[in-house]
């Protein structure tokens, strides 16, 4: 089952007391043996790489698992980071981060689930408005839970040559099996468009079916997250391949005024900001447009040639230049 490459890193691992790289080989070992139709061993080696994992862990100690560089095909297929964003660099509706620390909580203790036969979330569709917070999630998913970010390349994958975007989704979902991380795609719905849909063509229908068969095939450690603007549009069957469908929401009153308050903390005068007013302006703006907003203010004090503090007149005029452009 395991081939001797395997069987060498493994024990080198072990031997430079590099434990993370050792449950990751042990797990590619697992992910193998699955594929030559052994489960049950499969399933050992799992839960005792997660028991282990679960003795030892310790999270100021504790090193991520190193980063697998996509090669051949699969660099053009697959950006790859390790992220150092947490949860407490998102701004999200409480019911919304509820269940992002929900993920993490079921991943770091997927042990205790596997005690009565139960798996944590691992395919998550992210769904809502521009500028909400989508992207930044996966980034901190990845952050909390020490696991590398892979994004997945639209413009690479999707091609208008008949079955080459299925061949290449194939390596994308072998990849997800052998290398443990958090996937992200992000404008699901061009992979995920209704089959019902007026503008349905055969390789459309095609990539469909195929992304359907990968995600209900998947078994693998690593978590899969799809995130788009315009849930509307996916079709209904891929709702039932997720294991949980979280709303991202334009922000509230208190929300805006913490990110306000939080973009602007280090410019000398913002305490003294009206910050219920300002957020009054920013309703149904997203996260990211007041980001810009602030931005545009602290450039406005940096680059003035005459002295200028932080008002809520200036703030109210880089909204209203927003609004405009």
């Amino acid at each position: 089952m395991a081939n001797i490459d395997q069987i060498k890193a493994l024990i080198k691992s072990h031997t430079d007391g590099d434990s993370e790289l050792f449950y990751s080989i042990a797990l590619q070992m697992a992910a193998h043996a699955k594929n030559k139709g052994h489960s049950k061993i499969s399933k050992e080696l799992k839960d005792l790489v997660q028991e282990a994992k679960d003795k030892g862990f310790n999270k100021k100690n504790c090193s991520v698992i190193p980063i697998s560089q996509p090669r051949g095909e699969l660099s053009g297929l697959l950006s790859v980071k390790y992220s150092k964003d947490t949860l407490s660099q998102i701004f999200l509706l409480d019911k919304t981060k509820n269940k992002i620390k929900r993920i993490i909580k079921e991943q770091r203790q997927k042990s205790a689930l596997a005690k009565y036969g139960l798996s944590p979330r691992h395919r998550i569709l992210f769904h809502g408005p521009p500028g909400t917070g989508k992207t930044m999630t996966a980034s901190v998913l990845a952050g909390e839970l020490n696991l590398p970010l892979y994004t997945i390349m639209l413009d690479s994958l999707i091609t208008k040559f008949m079955g080459e975007t299925a061949s290449k989704l194939r390596l994308i979902f072998d990849h997800i099996q052998t290398t443990k991380g958090i996937y992200f795609f992000d404008e699901f719905d061009a992979l995920g468009a209704d089959r019902a849909a007026g503008n349905d063509v055969g390789e459309i229908r095609r990539i469909l079916n195929s992304i359907l068969q990968f995600l209900e095939q998947d078994h693998s450690e690593s978590i899969i997250l799809a995130a788009t603007n315009h849930v509307n549009i996916i079709d209904k069957a891929l709702f039932r391949r997720f294991d949980d469908l979280i709303e991202f929401e334009l922000p509230t009153k208190d929300i805006i005024s913490e990110v306000i308050q939080n973009s602007l903390c280090t410019i000398e005068g913002s305490n003294k900001l009206d910050f219920s007013l300002l957020s009054d302006k920013c309703i149904g703006f997203n996260i990211s447009d007041i980001k810009k907003i602030c931005d545009n203010s602290i450039k406005e004090i940096i680059l003035s040639e005459s002295e200028v503090c932080i008002s809520n007149n200036m703030i109210l005029e880089c909204i209203e230049d927003f609004q405009r452009n």
